[in-house]
């Protein structure tokens, strides 16, 4: 049933006004070259331009995509090695910040320990000069007492001696041994 109607289809009794498709028909081979050489006509006319003139443009965008992308890779290259200099440059001051840092610490503490052997000279200088003021007051206090002293022990021999000549002359030699010692 469907075989015969694909034959029907195709062989067309020439009863029906016409013939099979497999018949030439030169009026109809005319119209149909016609007609396709006035679709290639019109087509070329309305779209073939603005389909060649679109394909065109889209490959001129391509192109400048490409170009600008490689553009930014090459920005991209010369921006990371700017900035692996500057970290480099960055890492080289902070290191020399470091060892000035370091110096100056190193000087602070020389200064400090300068300063504080200064000041304990000076108050090893303030006590030497302390000791030597109160041994010559003590010194002269120890004077003082011995001529005293001296002067009790002439007053004695003076009452039991009355040479006076020669109880200045002992005083003065009894002075004399213990200005020595």
């Amino acid at each position: 049933m469907l075989a015969d109607m694909i034959f029907g289809l195709l062989a067309l009794s020439p009863q029906e006004g016409g013939g099979t498709l497999l018949d030439v028909n030169p009026g109809l081979i005319v119209w149909t070259v016609i007609t396709f050489v006035l679709l290639l006509l019109i087509l070329r006319k309305v779209a073939w331009k603005p389909i060649l003139t679109a394909l065109d443009q889209r490959e001129t965008t391509i192109k400048e995509s490409l170009e600008k992308a490689e553009q930014a890779k090459q920005d991209a290259i010369q921006i990371l090695k700017q900035n692996e200099a500057n970290l480099a440059r960055a890492e080289e001051e902070s290191q020399k910040i470091i060892e000035q840092s370091r110096q100056y610490a190193e000087k602070l503490k020389e200064q400090m320990l300068q300063a504080s052997k200064t000041q304990a000279q000076k108050i090893v200088a303030d006590a030497s000069a302390e000791i030597e003021r109160k041994n010559e007051a003590a010194f002269g206090e120890l004077k003082a007492q011995i001529a005293g002293i001296a002067v009790d022990a002439a007053e004695r021999i003076l009452k039991e001696n009355i040479n006076a000549e020669l109880n200045k002359k002992l005083v003065n030699n009894y002075i004399n041994e213990i200005t020595k010692n």
